[in-house]
């Protein structure tokens, strides 16, 4: 196996409230459940999933300056995270109600600074870490109108500088508003891309799973989809075709389960491993995290 390069993540950084319900949602009452206030956003879960497997990372983002953001950017940088934060005047750190439930989750969100990353930004954080050697994207950078500009940057950027790339395509109901097609213009050619079920289904159709995966390597170079409590199916311009299980556990919260199954992909993929090894080590991971509260990795 290889050696891992330092990964950089462009993204979203978050405060996620998540309310683990006790059952279903009694509108207009009371309903019990679980809550937890802890950092969140797909690209600082991922960050620091890498970082508690021993990747060298960067996260490269924006928070308000204001009290959460600087916890925020503590509570990382205490996981091993390298941070490389804008801290924006005027906009407060992202925000995300977390409902969850029955293995699904529903989000509320605010997201603040995150629509303030800027280009500039962006291009001095990718300057500052020459040893970089892939870089990671969560498309809600793509999804969100403010911060698309910085998103599309860092992966030109990425490419200018020989970095491997991939983008995680975040969320099913932005993907609709913003369309299939832009959206898979923005990615053409990046050498990973992962996708949930929902998200499958806005870019490719409603295929089954694998007919997704080769549709959509049209425009990646590997995709992962992503099927929960189903497994993971890889398909690659080479026609290489792979799937695995996920491994049976006990689901607590799903909340940045995503996450931490795209580090443990990108972990294992970049340093050598096949496309079966690679899914499993995802699944694994993905299974450490809904089997605990909150989308990080257990200090």
């Amino acid at each position: 196996m290889s050696p891992l390069p330092r990964i950089v993540v462009v993204g979203d950084v978050i405060t996620d409230v998540v309310a683990a319900l006790s059952g279903p949602l009694a509108t207009g009452s009371d309903t019990p459940a679980q809550i937890r206030v802890s950092g969140g956003g797909q690209a600082a879960n991922t960050a620091a999933w890498l970082a508690a497997q021993g990747a060298p990372v960067t996260l490269v983002a924006a928070v308000g300056d204001d009290p959460e953001g600087r916890d925020r950017v503590a509570e990382l940088e205490a996981a091993g995270v390298d941070c490389a934060v804008e801290r924006v005047e005027g906009a407060p750190t992202g925000t995300v109600i977390v409902l969850a439930t029955d293995g699904e989750r529903t989000m509320v969100s605010q997201r603040g600074a995150n629509l303030r990353l800027g280009v500039a930004h962006v291009e001095h954080a990718l300057a500052a870490v020459p040893d970089a050697g892939h870089l990671h994207l969560s498309a809600y950078t793509l999804l969100d109108a403010g911060s698309r500009g910085a998103g599309l940057r860092a992966l030109a950027g990425a490419r200018r500088r020989g970095l491997t790339t991939s983008v995680d395509a975040a969320s099913a109901a932005p993907l609709r508003r913003v369309g299939a097609a832009a959206f898979l213009a923005w990615v053409r050619d990046v050498d990973l891309l992962l996708v949930n079920a929902d998200e499958a289904t806005v870019l490719a159709g409603g295929l089954e799973p694998a007919a997704q995966a080769r549709a959509l390597s049209a425009a990646a170079h590997r995709v992962v989809v992503k099927r929960g409590a189903a497994g993971a199916v890889w398909a690659d311009r080479t026609g290489t075709l792979a799937s695995a299980p996920a491994r049976r556990v006990a689901v607590v919260d799903v909340t940045g389960a995503g996450d931490a199954f795209a580090a443990g992909l990108l972990t294992a993929w970049l340093s050598g491993a096949t496309p079966d090894a690679a899914l499993a080590r995802a699944g694994d991971l993905g299974a450490v995290a809904v089997s605990t509260l909150g989308a990080r990795p257990a200090p």
